[in-house]
């Protein structure tokens, strides 16, 4: 099978690339490489091909010859999408549902869409767990981009057009491309470049976690899978297992770490939160169970810290972090005001 993968160069599209590859499926990237400095540390894994392309660019033409669509490449979190609300619809939304119709025109059968568990936003009830049945109730921009494309390529299911949809847990776990925004790997780095954990919150919101490379095999079971099985389909990937509160993760990071030291904060009135329920993956794509819990990305993490012998720069570095990347180019006059790049492509 021959894949488009969209994002080939992220946090996340680093290890599906390779992995997909390491199962034999031919693989193609794009990317508009926002954050091509982000190398934290080299693998030996073989990478697909990529060529810098923005998604809202790409034609039927260009998708000629594809079995399938891997798309992850989207702004990539709340804080990003909160920034610019609008230009965040015009290429989480917008852009990806742009995307769909060139698959779809240029003959693509498979279209597999990485959505969010932030759909869920503030769930009711402390012990009551969403699932794929549970109206979404998104509270940002990013999470209402994500519930809309949901729909919009859903509505285009059909005898020749099967795409699915992943929501995945917040994601955590080492990649080449690494992030440091994202709630288990930033607690792990000020443990290790500081020793001490700072929260800004009391920690009491529940998320569910997810390792990248659980993600990986959530996409690659969804290629693999029958048409029937996936056309239309929302899965949530996770483990109902790996729901944590705040506080949860912070500790098992500070156990972890020894002698990191943990202060906890008040109440912050984000009122996101939510537990999430993940047995329908398993149903549906039988052979599908995560393979990492938060314990053990935390000693991956450290294991690779200690390694790299990470530090306060590293961490703290642009490239890391995804707003602060976007805000960087953009006042260098390297990306106008839509976040199109303004050089030529090299």
């Amino acid at each position: 099978m021959r894949v488009l993968l969209t994002g080939s160069d992220g946090y996340i599209g680093a290890i599906v690339g390779p992995d997909l590859i390491a199962h034999g499926f031919e693989v193609v990237g794009i990317d508009n490489r926002y954050y091509s400095a982000g190398w934290l540390y080299p693998s030996s894994d073989p990478v697909p091909m990529s060529f810098r392309k923005d998604i809202r660019e790409l034609t039927a033409h260009d998708l000629a010859g594809f079995d399938a669509v891997v798309h992850l490449a989207e702004l990539s979190n709340d804080p990003l999408g909160q920034h610019d609300p609008f230009i965040t619809y015009k290429i989480n939304h917008a852009g990806s549902v742009s995307l769909a119709k060139a698959a779809r025109e240029a003959g693509i059968r498979r279209f597999v869409y990485t959505s969010s568990c932030s759909v869920y936003g503030a769930a009711d009830g402390e012990n009551e767990y969403v699932d794929e049945t549970t109206p979404p109730n998104p509270q940002t921009a990013y999470a209402e981009c994500k519930v809309k494309v949901e729909e919009d390529i859903g509505a285009m299911a059909g005898d020749d057009f099967a795409p699915c949809f992943l929501r995945n847990a917040t994601a955590y776990g080492a990649s080449p491309r690494m992030r440091f925004d994202i709630v288990l790997n930033n607690l792990c780095g000020h443990a290790k470049t500081s020793g001490k954990i700072v929260l800004t919150s009391d920690g009491s919101p529940w998320r569910p976690l997810v390792h990248i490379r659980d993600i990986a095999q959530a996409i690659r079971m969804s290629l693999q899978a029958p048409e029937e099985a996936i056309r239309g389909q929302i899965f949530n990937v996770g483990d109902t297992d790996s729901n944590y509160r705040i506080i949860e993760v912070a500790r098992i990071v500070s156990e972890t770490f020894p002698g990191c030291e943990l202060i906890v904060g008040q109440s912050d009135g984000d009122n996101r939160s939510y537990k999430v329920g993940f047995d329908k993956i398993g149903k549906v794509l039988p052979g599908f169970q995560c393979q990492w819990d938060a314990e053990k990305g935390a000693r991956q993490l450290r294991t690779l810290f200690d390694a790299i012998h990470l530090s306060k720069e590293d961490f703290e570095a642009v490239p890391f972090t995804r707003l602060k990347s976007l805000l960087l180019n953009k006042e260098r006059e390297l990306l106008d005001s839509e976040l199109s790049w303004t050089l030529p492509a090299v």
